[in-house]
């Protein structure tokens, strides 16, 4: 299978789970708006959460892949099902523990590190805790889920890990609807949904088990020992945890920070959802593919592989990120008034969550490129220097985050987040140049400056076309009315856009051509 078609095969899946997400989003919008309970949901989900990006998917993406490879290729299916087994009973015991612990800690986790400004709400506070303890065990099912996943990526099984995170959203909008049928009234939905994340993290476990069996591991539980695999993964994964987990950090600290304003923190949560669209489809697509292919070129000592792998999947992820990017920055508040405004989602809310989702357009490009560089060292195993990186990137967050929000409220948090994104970014890419570990490809430096300009040229267009569109874009204009001009101006733009990056060489057929039967090539033998 080429390196485009497993990208698509994982951006399949991450797409219908974000085309599900924003569905979601816009009966939670409509249902519970920016409000108390949205807000208390909000901070409450994002505790799970937090820790599912740092110690499940950081952790085990990016140390446990190589390492589960390794065993592959060194002892087989038999070898990799017992280095699993000794992962899964050391890691199943810490989530227990661990779950357990924060269960009864929650009131304070809440008080000091969650939501500190939901102390002088009592309601609101109380809310929080009691969501926060429902869903927690979220985080357990979906550590486990993701050494699964890690599993079938490592055996080039990639459809059923990308396809397991749908039913999150699937549950929770069942969960809406019966609540809409019902007439139920916010607090009973915010309850609803908290039940309907902890289970869904249950049917996400159930699936990826299935499809890890199905692939010809059977694991068994064995009481936890650190055997010297097992130490090693645990050294590989503290960093590369906290390195992966670089954004959920940021937004943990953010959501932290936010809580002193009422409605900042869902304003931040539906602007994110919007923008990881893209951030998902195509950034997680890539890292998740991208890891086991560069380890597998390094391990069988292909250098020439595993540069050209670097630079085709940064070639690939500039050029559909570059014209979202620039799409999200000039017709954020369409986007936002045509998906969320409605019901409990004011005019206000519209106009200050398509703030943050402009200013998150700017930082887009950094995100998808952190989710390119980082296996260029997770591969080779080395998580410390990105470790370093990420912590270094958080200070800059939590600096500039403090500083801008009482000027700039929640745009402030989101202009801290990019900040820290792009400081992050450019670190990991001198450091690979710098190490020899990133190659010259001539074909991307002429590309890259190309895509820049077309997506450039097709922002000014968007620009002047919706000043043309305008009664069709505005608040009282009907939802279909809304509906058609935003989808108008999203196909003018990806016209113009690819017409564009076409005709100025940015992007040939050849080379896609080459990518979906190869995969991957050699630098000098893509033609610019």
């Amino acid at each position: 299978m080429s390196l485009v078609k497993k990208f698509a095969t994982v951006a399949s899946g991450t797409l219908m789970s974000r085309v599900f997400g924003f569905t979601r989003e816009m009966l939670m919008a409509s249902a519970l708006g920016t409000g108390p309970v949205a807000d208390a949901f909000n901070a409450a989900f994002r505790f799970p959460n937090t820790f599912r990006r740092l110690f499940a998917e950081g952790a085990f993406n990016s140390a446990f892949v190589p390492l589960f490879a390794k065993e592959i290729e060194a002892n087989g299916l038999d070898g990799a099902r017992r280095f699993s087994e000794e992962v899964f009973g050391v890691l199943f015991t810490v989530l227990l523990g661990l779950t357990i612990l924060m269960e009864l800690s929650m009131p304070l986790i809440v008080r000091f590190v969650i939501a500190p400004g939901f102390v002088t709400d009592a309601m609101k506070f109380d809310n929080t805790v009691s969501m926060a303890i429902i869903m927690f065990p979220y985080l357990a099912c979906m550590s486990l889920a993701a050494m699964m996943s890690g599993m079938l990526n490592s055996l080039h099984r990639y459809f059923a890990a990308a396809i397991a995170p749908v039913f999150l959203n699937v549950i929770l909008i069942g969960v809406l609807g019966y609540a809409w049928l019902k007439g139920q009234d916010g607090h009973a939905v915010g309850y609803a949904l908290s039940w309907g994340v902890m289970v869904s993290g249950v049917v996400q476990l159930a699936i990826v088990w299935f499809a890890v069996r199905n692939a010809g591991i059977s694991i068994g539980f064995r009481l936890p020992h650190i055997t010297a695999n097992v130490k090693r993964l645990l050294i590989l994964a503290f960093p590369a945890a906290v390195t992966g987990g670089i954004t959920q950090i940021n937004l943990l600290i953010n959501t932290n920070i936010a809580s002193a304003k009422s409605g900042a923190i869902s304003s931040l949560a539906y602007a994110d959802r919007i923008y990881q669209l893209p951030l998902g489809v195509v950034g997680i697509a890539v890292a998740t593919v991208l890891l086991p292919e560069l380890a597998r070129a390094l391990r069988s000592g292909n250098l020439k592989e595993a540069g050209s792998l670097q630079n085709r999947s940064v070639e690939f992820t500039l050029f559909l990120t570059l014209p979202a990017a620039a799409a999200l920055l000039v017709m954020s508040e369409p986007i936002v008034r045509m998906l969320y405004e409605r019901g409990n989602f004011s005019t206000a809310s519209t106009h200050t969550v398509g703030n943050i989702l402009a200013i998150y357009g700017l930082g887009l490009p950094a995100f998808v490129l952190i989710k390119a560089f980082l296996p260029g060292f997770f591969a080779r195993e080395d998580t410390r220097t990105p470790m370093i990186f990420a912590a270094i990137a958080v200070i800059v967050n939590v600096s500039l985050a403090l500083t801008l929000f009482p000027i700039m409220a929640e745009t402030g948090i989101a202009t801290a987040e990019i900040v820290a994104g792009w400081t992050n970014a450019i670190l990991l890419f001198i450091t690979l140049v710098w190490r020899g570990h990133w190659g010259r490809d001539i074909p991307l430096l002429t590309r890259i400056p190309r895509l820049i300009i077309s997506a450039g040229l097709m922002g000014l267009t968007l620009y002047y076309a919706i000043r043309w569109m305008g009664p069709a874009l505005e608040p009282h204009a009907p939802l279909h009315t809304q509906a058609i001009a935003v989808v108008s101006l999203v196909g003018l733009s990806m016209i113009l856009y690819f017409a564009l990056a076409f005709g100025t060489g940015g992007a040939s057929f050849g080379m896609i051509r080459r990518n979906v039967k190869r995969g991957t090539k050699a630098p000098e033998d893509a033609a610019p």
